[in-house]
């Protein structure tokens, strides 16, 4: 039976570097002919130029000017310095939000005659007066449109600034090489698209972000720590025996098989959802404070912490926290890390597929419902009384979402060959989410910026990280049934598959990382 298990596992291994390879390929091919046919996009030509040193002697404006047109005089074309216009831009933009909300008042007229209606309000007993004062049409034409007013707003000079040229070619050595001996300072990267850039980072002196880097990295690790508590808590609920121990009041309810069941079943799935919740929006604020200059960035950011966290919570602690909680002084030892895994995944597969239906299944139908959009629009024509449709369309949240596929991956990946009856859940899941997905993003979400692909090295390493994982636990299993050949010819198959990622790293992941200036050329 181990010899079964070895030559299944070099099947799943060998069929997934090469569905990998050949996606690498495609998704790679795609970018080179997606950089080729937007030859309009002003980005590309624009190169982001932050950390320009103060000077008593002349403006951000001037010292731009003199820097490319000194070093870069053939290509330099123009440029734009960043301006921080402060507070009255933000009273600006309220008042513009206020006008939008009560824009749908417009053209209703008030009967000069009428008396308005006193009346209690709600539970506080107090008297109001319940009207409608609105404009005239003398009176719009004589009031100011916020919306069209040109106000002179006090600019502070940043510095950062956008530097345009004359070629892609030209744009993209420039982003690339060192500008000075101080690499502090005149940072050159490629500009990101209009609708994509997040203006309020733009003003960060550059020599902040790498402490505010690792600050919000101490912070995601802290932030996954704390979660160990409910995760615990959650885990408990699994062990009926240990759970009559702590709370014997519940040795009563728990006789019952359909209880006993909910208790320990779907109960901690639940919970661990609904705790679940709240590490999308604290990763994005994280991925915020890092200051990224575009809204890819910071979503990618973002993605990349709830991928990290969501494995690091959902399988490695439920994993060891369901079966090795007594046994810290075995895991302190690295080498006995495969055999507790491989002890501890059966045990824990009814948990995992109790999750693949709550967390998987249920969130494809909240998907198709778009639940929280219902209830806002709900919100604004019965409460708020807002008669036109919202112009404000989502885009794709590939921070809750993409993680969230990644981690069922992995489920399927480490089950495979220990705990196999997950994977028809985990198969119609996949499916459904083709389906759904697919949808969704033709009919429902909107593309504000294009990333140009660049998510899938975040869903390849997940991949290889999943398949890696595997074959290490499958090496534990065949350490406990002490089958030293079997373990044998998994140790190879572990050192191929991280020269294939190697190799992958080398040829391929690099396209993702920049432009070839061959493709450039074409523009």
């Amino acid at each position: 039976m181990l010899w079964v298990h070895c030559v299944v596992l070099y099947i799943i291994s060998g069929v997934a570097c090469f569905l990998l390879y050949m996606e690498y390929k495609h998704i790679a091919r795609l970018r080179l002919l997606h950089l080729v046919r937007t030859t309009t996009n002003r980005s590309h030509f624009t190169v982001l130029v932050r950390g320009i040193p103060k000077s008593t002697h002349e403006s951000f404006n001037n010292a731009v000017e003199s820097f490319f047109t000194t070093y870069h005089a053939p290509s330099y074309l123009s440029h734009q310095v960043v301006y921080k216009v402060g507070k009255l831009q933000k009273i600006v933009t309220g008042a513009k939000k206020v006008y939008r909300k009560f824009k749908h008042f417009k053209g209703t007229t008030v009967d000069q005659t009428c008396r308005s209606v006193t009346y209690r309000c709600c539970l506080c007993g107090v008297s109001s007066n319940s009207f409608q004062l609105l404009p005239t049409e003398e009176q719009e034409r004589e009031k100011p449109c916020v919306k069209n007013s040109n106000l002179n707003l006090p600019a502070e000079e940043c510095s950062a600034a956008f530097v345009f040229f004359k070629t892609r070619y030209a744009a993209l050595i420039v982003s690339k090489i060192l500008q000075t001996s101080n690499p502090m300072k005149w940072v050159t990267s490629l500009a990101p698209e209009p609708k994509d850039m997040y203006w309020s980072n733009l003003w960060l002196p550059y020599k902040q972000l790498w402490i505010r880097r690792i600050a919000t990295l101490l912070g995601s690790i802290v932030f996954m720590f704390i979660f160990l508590v409910p995760v615990t808590f959650i885990q408990g609920l699994t062990q009926l025996e240990q759970l009559q121990q702590r709370l014997p009041f519940l040795k009563g309810l728990l006789k019952g098989k359909i209880m006993t069941q909910l208790v320990t079943g779907y109960l901690p799935s639940v919970i661990l959802q609904i705790f679940l919740y709240t590490v999308p929006p604290t990763m994005m604020l994280f991925a915020t404070l890092e200051g990224p200059i575009s809204h890819s960035e910071r979503k990618k950011s973002a993605c990349c912490k709830v991928l990290y966290f969501s494995i690091w919570n959902v399988f490695f602690v439920n994993v060891l926290s369901g079966s090795a909680i007594n046994q810290l002084n075995a895991l302190s030892r690295p080498k006995d890390i495969p055999m507790e895994l491989a002890r501890a995944i059966p045990l824990q597969a009814t948990f995992f597929t109790t999750y693949v239906l709550t967390s998987g299944w249920a969130s494809l139908s909240s998907e198709v419902m778009q639940l929280f959009g219902l209830i806002w629009n709900f919100v604004r024509k019965y409460i708020l009384r807002m008669k036109e449709d919202s112009d404000f369309i989502l885009s794709f949240p590939y921070h809750t979402e993409l993680p969230k596929v990644l981690l069922f991956g992995l489920l399927g990946f480490t089950c495979s060959v220990l705990a196999p009856l997950i994977l028809p859940f985990l198969l119609l899941y996949f499916f459904l989410a083709y389906i759904v997905y697919r949808n969704q993003f033709i009919n429902v979400y909107c593309t504000r910026y294009d990333t140009g692909g660049l998510y899938w090295p975040i869903a390849y390493n997940a991949t290889i990280f999943s398949l890696v994982l595997t074959q290490i636990i499958c090496l534990g299993v065949f350490g406990l049934k002490e089958s030293p050949v079997a373990a044998g010819f998994t140790v190879p198959l572990i050192i191929i598959t991280l020269l294939f990622n190697q190799y992958c790293r080398m040829r391929l992941l690099p396209l993702f990382g920049t432009f070839p200036a061959q493709h450039c050329n074409l523009g």
